[in-house]
C-alpha cells in the first residue's frame, strides 16, 4: 500500500499551483466540457507516468541530479514560450484544438506539460524507489486527479468570467519562475556555485 500512498501523496500536493493546473483550467474554460477534458488527464497522465515509472525502474541512477534540473529548466522554459504563443481557438473555429476535441487536445497537452515536469521526475525516482511499479503509476495518476479535476470543473463553471489572455501572461511568468529555480539548481548541485 506504501507504493500506493505516498507517490498519491507527493504528487497531489506537488501539483498544487502547478502549471498542469494552469492548463487544465484554459481547457477547462476553453472547452467547457469538463469529462473529456478530465478523461485526456487520465490517459495523458498514464501514458506519461508509466514511461517515466519504467525509466525508474530500468535505470534510476542513469541521470545526475544537475542533469536533472538542466532538463527541468528547458522543459520549463519552452513551457513559457509555448504559453505565450497567441490562441486562435477563440477566433478561428477551424484551428486544431477545435478539430481535434476536447479529449484529444486535453491528451496531447498534458502529456507535453509533464514531460520534464517535477511529478513527471518524482514518478521517475518513486518507481526506482518501490518495488511496486504498477501501484506508483496508479498513486501517481490518482494524485495528479486529486490536483486537477477540481480545476476543471470549477474552471468549467466560471469559464464566462476568466481573462484567458493574463491567465496566458501568468502562466508563462510561473514557467519562467520555474525555469530559473531549475537553472539555479542545476547550478548549485553541478558545483559552479556554493
Amino acid at each position: 500500500m506504501e507504493s500506493l500512498l505516498v507517490p498519491t501523496a507527493i504528487v497531489a500536493l506537488a501539483e498544487i499551483g502547478d502549471k498542469t493546473q494552469l492548463l487544465a483550467l484554459i481547457l477547462a474554460a476553453r472547452f467547457r466540457k469538463p469529462w473529456p477534458i478530465i478523461a485526456g488527464i487520465v490517459a495523458a497522465t498514464l501514458a506519461n507516468h508509466a514511461a517515466a515509472g519504467a525509466v525508474g525502474a530500468w535505470v534510476s541512477g542513469f541521470f545526475s541530479e544537475s542533469v536533472l534540473h538542466w532538463i527541468l529548466a528547458a522543459s520549463f522554459t519552452a513551457t513559457a514560450l509555448w504559453t505565450l504563443v497567441p490562441d486562435k481557438m477563440d477566433d478561428d473555429e477551424s484551428s486544431a484544438a477545435r478539430r481535434f476535441g476536447p479529449f484529444l487536445t486535453t491528451l496531447i497537452a498534458f502529456f507535453l506539460a509533464e514531460i520534464g515536469d517535477k511529478t513527471q521526475v518524482a514518478t521517475v525516482m518513486l518507481a526506482a524507489q518501490y518495488p511496486h511499479l504498477i501501484m506508483v503509476i496508479i498513486g501517481t495518476t490518482l494524485g495528479m486527479l486529486i490536483a486537477n479535476v477540481p480545476v476543471v470543473l470549477a474552471g468549467n463553471f466560471a469559464a464566462d468570467k476568466l481573462p484567458l489572455t493574463l491567465i496566458r501572461r501568468l502562466a508563462a511568468a510561473a514557467f519562467v519562475v520555474l525555469a530559473i529555480v531549475a537553472v539555479y539548481s542545476a547550478m548549485k548541485t553541478s558545483g559552479w556555485i556554493g
